[in-house]
């Protein structure tokens, strides 16, 4: 377990921003090395997902293209560890699609997003062979 004091910014994305790619700049920017997202509620009209893996050869990419409002945005971002972002919208009917940030993301109206960064830790990816995949380590700063 790691402990950390907590650094808060709030960030709000206007109509057809890329919220995926808007992120990224702002971590960069900011040179964030540990944020996380603590909250957001928005809009969009396009969203790239990649399903969860069910078996099949490759993981599933869907693109909606419709008007959802963002349920849920949760993850980790870091200017020099990458991202983990997974996103969970409704459809005008209230369907729920949710799976993992891929793309873009084009925001309809507003993505009013709290952003917090752990600030003295910083956020890494290294390969896990147990999961096949880069996964979160954490380090603190020096």
């Amino acid at each position: 377990m790691s402990k950390s004091s907590t650094k808060v910014y709030v960030l709000r994305l206007k109509p057809n921003q890329d919220l995926y790619h808007e992120l990224d700049n702002f971590v960069k920017r900011n040179d964030l090395k540990s944020a996380f997202i603590m909250t957001c509620v928005g809009s969009l009209t396009k969203a790239t997902i990649r399903m969860a893996f069910g078996g099949q050869e490759e993981n599933e990419v869907k693109v909606y293209e419709e008007h959802m409002e963002i349920v849920s945005l949760v993850g980790t971002l870091s200017s020099v560890g990458g991202h983990h972002l997974h996103i969970s919208v409704s459809t005008k009917t209230g369907q729920v699609l949710g799976g993992h940030v891929f793309g873009e993301m084009n925001v309809f109206t507003t993505a009013e997003i709290v952003i917090g960064e752990c600030e003295d830790l910083t956020f890494m990816r290294e390969f896990d062979p147990s999961s096949g995949f880069d996964e979160l380590v954490v380090y603190k700063k020096n």
